[in-house]
């Protein structure tokens, strides 16, 4: 371990000497790097060694003692200070206390005094040292288990364990955004029921590329992915403008690894504490629900990805899928439970909701945005979808309420 650097500062040459004599600096692990004979230089010498420990004089020239400690507590405040003075003058000890200094030692200084000042001194820099050191160490070891504890934590969230509070205080330690996640999405392999021989080892290999790849279609948006409790993979995603790319998962993942997966996914609202009823619902409806055919996933992926082309109609959409418009429109209001139409307008008025709340972009742009031709006819379809007109929802205003925040009607 390299030693402490110590600096004497004293005006006169022969205390310089007589200190750095009486003292075996090597035995206590110091060494003495600087002396200065004024308080400038004594300045300079402390900043350019980077000095442990200074032995200051208060009487000197250019800088005075007090200035000079004044100067090294505020740009080397590691350093510790140990006075060595001829003056006993009760001003000067307390201008000393209040820069908190180390020790004060009136001249002539006693050896034994002044080695064991030096020799606790040492210690606390020691006991510093190794802090930082296990400080660091802890750091890393934290910052390298990141992802673990926020699976972790994030568990417990669903599992509804935590406080307001106490989810705030989480987000905050594991660098997540501070609000509600705007989407949350379950994945399920339904193929490793069916395959009960399957070794453990290659069905963690398969979890494991299912999450890499919804890693790398996410990989812009702030998210977490993760296992719940019973095997499935959740993903929390904190913009609702990667709905588009969630919904992409299943082709990616039957492209490259030749299996099946559904993906259910839910919108979440409401403070930090809704995520569990979020996640109840989606686990539900992923549950009952009938797997998608290929058909009906292309649509709606399709639609996620062209909503903003105000031509997009169901006819442009099955010639794209090379299938019969009648035959799509059955198969799409059997398997989703909508209308294309209802469908398409229930993704616009999301997405239209979504840059309301997190733009400055006016009405007329955000509607052209979500695939509307003209701003009435955004705004009459806003209102019906949500209740309230375009400009009142960014102004949190909730249905049935006046922009005071009165109910209206007539009771």
């Amino acid at each position: 371990m390299e030693h402490w650097k110590v600096m004497i500062a004293d005006d006169e040459e022969i205390i310089r000497e007589g200190i750095r004599r009486c003292v075996d600096w090597n035995s206590l692990g110091l060494e003495v790097a600087a002396e200065a004979e004024d308080g400038e230089e004594a300045l300079e010498l402390a900043l350019h060694h980077g000095v442990h420990i200074a032995l200051v004089d208060l009487n000197m020239p250019i800088m005075h003692g007090i200035e000079l400690m004044k100067q090294l507590k505020e740009r080397l405040p590691g350093c510790r200070i140990i006075v060595i003075t001829g003056h006993d003058e009760f001003s000067y000890a307390q201008e000393s206390i209040r820069l908190q200094v180390n020790d004060y030692i009136l001249k002539p200084a006693d050896p034994q005094q002044l080695m064991q000042v030096l020799r606790g001194v040492r210690d606390d820099l020691e006991t510093e040292r190794r802090q930082s050191e296990h400080f660091q160490q802890a750091s890393r070891q934290i910052l390298k288990n990141f992802p673990l504890l926020r699976e972790r934590f994030c568990q417990e969230w669903l599992e509804g364990n935590l406080s307001r509070e106490e989810i705030s205080e989480q987000l905050q330690f594991l660098k997540l955004p501070p609000a509600c996640p705007e989407l949350l999405a379950v994945i399920r392999w339904r193929g490793e029921v069916r395959q009960p021989s399957m070794k453990d080892s290659e069905r963690q290999l398969f979890l494991y590329a299912i999450e890499n790849i919804s890693a790398e279609l996410l990989e812009v948006y702030p998210k977490v992915i993760f296992r719940d409790s019973a095997g499935l993979i959740v993903i929390l995603l904190w913009e609702g403008s990667g709905e588009g790319a969630l919904a992409g998962i299943e082709a990616a993942v039957r492209s490259h690894l030749k299996i099946a997966v559904e993906l259910g996914f839910q919108q979440v609202s409401g403070d930090l504490t809704s995520l569990p009823s979020a996640y109840r619902k989606c686990r539900v409806s992923l549950s009952s629900e009938q797997p998608l055919s290929p058909l009906v996933r292309r649509a709606r992926q399709h639609m996620l990805e062209h909503y903003t082309e105000c031509d997009l109609s169901l006819e442009s959409m099955a010639g794209k899928l090379q299938a019969s418009p009648v035959y799509l429109s059955r198969l799409f209001k059997q398997e989703l439970g909508e209308s294309f139409g209802t469908y398409l307008t229930q993704i616009r008025i999301r997405k239209a909701a979504q840059l309301l709340n997190s733009t400055e972009w006016s009405i007329n742009e955000i509607a052209e945005r979500s695939g509307y031709e003209t701003q009435h006819y955004f705004s009459t379809a806003f209102k019906k979808q949500t209740g309230v007109s375009p400009l009142q929802f960014r102004k949190g205003v909730l249905p049935g309420e006046t922009e005071g925040g009165g109910r209206t009607g007539n009771g």
